[in-house]
Protein backbone atom coordinates (compact mmCIF):
# COMPACT_ATOMS: atom_id res chain seq x y z
CA UNK A 1 0.00 0.00 0.00
CA UNK A 2 1.20 3.47 -0.82
CA UNK A 3 1.55 5.47 2.06
CA UNK A 4 2.91 8.56 2.01
CA UNK A 5 3.22 12.43 3.95
CA UNK A 6 2.85 14.04 0.50
CA UNK A 7 -0.94 15.25 -0.42
CA UNK A 8 -0.44 13.41 -3.52
CA UNK A 9 0.65 10.61 -5.08
CA UNK A 10 3.18 12.03 -8.27
CA UNK A 11 1.86 10.14 -11.46
CA UNK A 12 -1.41 8.67 -9.44
CA UNK A 13 -5.09 9.56 -9.21
CA UNK A 14 -7.24 9.91 -6.59
CA UNK A 15 -10.23 9.23 -7.49
CA UNK A 16 -12.06 8.34 -3.64
CA UNK A 17 -11.57 9.73 -0.28
CA UNK A 18 -12.42 7.34 2.45
CA UNK A 19 -11.54 9.38 5.51
CA UNK A 20 -9.09 10.27 8.05
CA UNK A 21 -7.82 6.74 9.51
CA UNK A 22 -5.25 6.03 12.62
CA UNK A 23 -2.82 4.05 14.01
CA UNK A 24 -1.58 3.78 17.44
CA UNK A 25 0.60 1.91 19.98
CA UNK A 26 1.40 2.72 23.78
CA UNK A 27 4.19 0.53 24.41
CA UNK A 28 6.05 0.45 27.78
CA UNK A 29 9.56 0.77 28.67
CA UNK A 30 11.30 -1.91 30.21
CA UNK A 31 13.69 -1.33 33.34
CA UNK A 32 16.90 -3.38 32.07
CA UNK A 33 16.55 -1.21 29.03
CA UNK A 34 16.15 2.41 30.88
CA UNK A 35 19.69 1.28 33.16
CA UNK A 36 21.27 0.52 29.63
CA UNK A 37 20.37 3.83 28.44
CA UNK A 38 20.92 5.75 31.19
CA UNK A 39 24.48 4.17 30.94
CA UNK A 40 24.53 5.21 27.30
CA UNK A 41 23.64 8.66 28.33
CA UNK A 42 26.63 9.18 30.93
CA UNK A 43 29.46 8.00 28.24
CA UNK A 44 26.95 9.95 25.49
CA UNK A 45 26.60 7.79 22.02
CA UNK A 46 23.21 7.06 20.68
CA UNK A 47 20.85 4.29 22.66
CA UNK A 48 20.18 1.98 20.56
CA UNK A 49 17.49 0.33 22.55
CA UNK A 50 15.27 2.86 22.69
CA UNK A 51 16.03 3.39 18.50
CA UNK A 52 14.92 0.09 17.84
CA UNK A 53 11.38 0.83 19.95
CA UNK A 54 10.72 3.51 18.48
CA UNK A 55 11.34 1.97 15.24
CA UNK A 56 8.85 -0.66 16.69
CA UNK A 57 6.03 1.52 17.54
CA UNK A 58 6.42 3.64 13.82
CA UNK A 59 6.02 0.51 12.09
CA UNK A 60 2.90 -1.05 14.10
CA UNK A 61 1.26 2.28 14.07
CA UNK A 62 1.64 2.54 10.54
CA UNK A 63 0.63 -0.91 9.97
CA UNK A 64 -2.40 -0.47 11.91
CA UNK A 65 -3.54 2.81 9.70
CA UNK A 66 -3.28 0.65 6.51
CA UNK A 67 -5.01 -1.92 7.95
CA UNK A 68 -8.25 0.96 8.44
CA UNK A 69 -7.51 2.32 5.03
CA UNK A 70 -7.95 -1.19 3.60
CA UNK A 71 -11.21 -1.64 5.74
CA UNK A 72 -12.26 2.07 4.53
CA UNK A 73 -12.05 1.06 1.06
CA UNK A 74 -9.01 2.91 0.70
CA UNK A 75 -5.53 1.45 -1.49
CA UNK A 76 -3.11 4.44 -0.03
CA UNK A 77 -3.12 7.28 2.39
CA UNK A 78 -1.83 10.24 1.71
CA UNK A 79 -0.89 13.19 4.46
CA UNK A 80 0.63 11.38 6.65
CA UNK A 81 1.67 12.39 10.37
CA UNK A 82 3.22 10.61 12.95
CA UNK A 83 3.23 11.72 16.42
CA UNK A 84 5.43 10.52 19.50
CA UNK A 85 4.35 10.98 23.34
CA UNK A 86 5.75 10.09 26.90
CA UNK A 87 3.12 9.03 28.88
CA UNK A 88 2.64 7.17 32.36
CA UNK A 89 4.65 7.46 35.43
CA UNK A 90 8.06 9.04 35.22
CA UNK A 91 7.67 8.67 31.24
CA UNK A 92 7.51 5.20 31.33
CA UNK A 93 5.36 4.51 28.09
CA UNK A 94 5.45 5.44 24.35
CA UNK A 95 2.77 6.33 22.58
CA UNK A 96 3.07 6.13 18.83
CA UNK A 97 0.31 7.51 16.55
CA UNK A 98 0.08 7.48 12.51
CA UNK A 99 -2.39 9.75 11.14
CA UNK A 100 -3.45 10.00 7.40
CA UNK A 101 -6.24 10.37 4.72
CA UNK A 102 -7.49 6.49 2.60
CA UNK A 103 -8.15 7.68 -0.65
CA UNK A 104 -8.28 5.26 -3.75
CA UNK A 105 -5.99 5.55 -6.51
CA UNK A 106 -5.65 4.61 -9.89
Amino acid sequence: MITTTTPTIEGRKITAYHGIVTGETIMGANIMRDIVASITDIVGGRSGTYEAKLQEGREIALREMQQRATAAGGNAVVGVDLDYEVLGKAGSMLMVSATGTAVTVE
